[in-house]
């Protein structure tokens, strides 16, 4: 019986060492390439092949210098004005998400996601609430802010994240709802793009309602508040 209790000692001890081993090469290795699939980009391809739809998928992976200036600002004015701040979690509005949710339990649950921790989650995981699913994107989120730049982290945000149904990154949405570049995006397509993040399968940027109008121009007025992302090997 000890003999087995060792072995199983041991098993456990290697799942373990090898988990953190491949979990610190890949972020050490994604600091570096490019991030051409995510796991929410075969979870979306999985519907659509279920719910019988043609199979929509437009992604193009471009370097941050080919991005427009404007759209970091614009999502970090929507999204995590003191991004170029914290390490990873913004405990400022954590706290006061938590606080709005307990005052007002009937609302739509307030977030306090960062940019850094909705990076984690979109290249490393998988979505869902489930607090496993949370300890895993704490995990990443602090390795990519311990093992890549502030811009790196960016970089790999506005190329991954979802924009649109089957669009996802800065460059897709750039061609497909706006009929330009990433890089030739204006500041107002930036903030609209940014204020359809909240739900970018709802919201849709190339045909905006009322309500993304008011969400666009409250993101410009912010965004003139907001410092823009300095150069890589910058301080922040």
């Amino acid at each position: 019986m000890k003999a087995l209790f060792q072995k199983i000692k041991n098993i456990i001890k290697w799942i373990v060492v090898a988990f953190f081993a491949s979990t610190i090469l890949s972020v050490v290795a994604l600091r570096w390439l490019p991030v051409y699939f995510t796991p929410l980009m075969f979870i979306r391809l999985g519907q659509q092949v279920k719910a019988g739809e043609t199979l929509k998928m437009h992604h193009h992976w471009v370097p941050l210098d080919k991005i427009s200036p404007s759209l970091p600002t614009a999502v970090m004015a929507s999204e995590d004005a003191r991004f170029l701040e914290h390490h990873g979690f913004d405990y400022k509005a954590i706290e006061h998400a938590a606080m709005r949710n307990l005052k007002h339990p009937e609302k739509r649950k307030l977030g306090a996601s960062t940019i850094s921790q909705q990076t984690a989650k979109n290249v490393f995981l998988w979505p869902g609430r489930s607090w496993v699913r949370k300890g895993f994107e704490v995990y990443f989120t602090t390795l990519i802010e311990l093992l890549w730049s502030k811009q790196r982290i960016m970089e790999v945000y506005l190329n991954s994240i979802e924009m649109g149904d089957g669009i996802y990154g800065a460059d897709a949405v750039a061609e497909y709802h706006f009929n330009t570049s990433a890089a030739q995006l204006t500041e107002a397509q930036c903030a609209l793009i940014a204020a359809t993040l909240p739900n970018p399968r709802r919201f849709n940027s190339a045909r905006p309602n009322s309500y993304m109008l008011k969400r666009q121009s409250r993101i410009l007025h912010e965004m003139r508040y907001v410092k823009p992302l300095p150069p890589e090997g910058s301080d922040r």
